[in-house]
């Protein structure tokens, strides 16, 4: 019985086994030899690498202009999210390729990646883009078919006679 010790009494126990609070990960700037900052983001089955460097607010994705290959006004809104939230809309040349899933999907992969883009070239940024949801990877994507099954859920028309 002497060799069993009795248990630390109270929360003075527990204050001497915790150790000092983490600091937070000191972020730094990670820039490509160029002086773009890359990042990849994904939505759906979309995948946007994207790249951003500094200048005078210019997108072009595969290969195409912003408004030629997002026709949709909202869709273009929706990848200038990032960019117009942190005030740096006509500070970055934003180039991207992009491809899978539709043009919801993309939007949102760009959306994401832009983000995560932001984040490399100014680390400072990372809280109020993480704040607003942009940094969250949506995993949502389509499910499945199951066998006898219309489709991922829906039955076939039943009928009794």
């Amino acid at each position: 019985m002497s060799d069993i010790q009795a248990p630390a009494q109270g929360m003075e126990a527990l204050a001497s086994l915790s150790s000092a609070p983490e600091a937070a990960p000191v972020r730094v700037q990670q820039l490509d030899k160029y002086g773009r900052a890359y990042a990849t983001g994904k939505r759906k089955n979309a995948i946007a690498r994207v790249w951003i460097k500094p200048g005078s607010g210019k997108w072009i994705i595969n290969d195409r202009e912003q408004e030629v290959y997002f026709a949709r006004p909202v869709l273009r809104m929706m990848i200038a999210q990032p960019l117009n939230l942190t005030d740096r809309a006509s500070q970055f040349d934003v180039f991207v390729s992009v491809q899978g899933s539709g043009l919801s999907g993309q939007a949102g992969a760009i959306r994401h990646g832009l983000s995560k883009a932001l984040t490399y070239y100014e680390p400072g940024l990372r809280p109020t883009l993480k704040a607003a949801g942009f940094l969250t990877r949506d995993s949502r994507v389509v499910e499945r078919k199951k066998y006898g099954r219309a489709k991922a859920r829906k039955s076939f028309q039943f009928s009794k006679r």
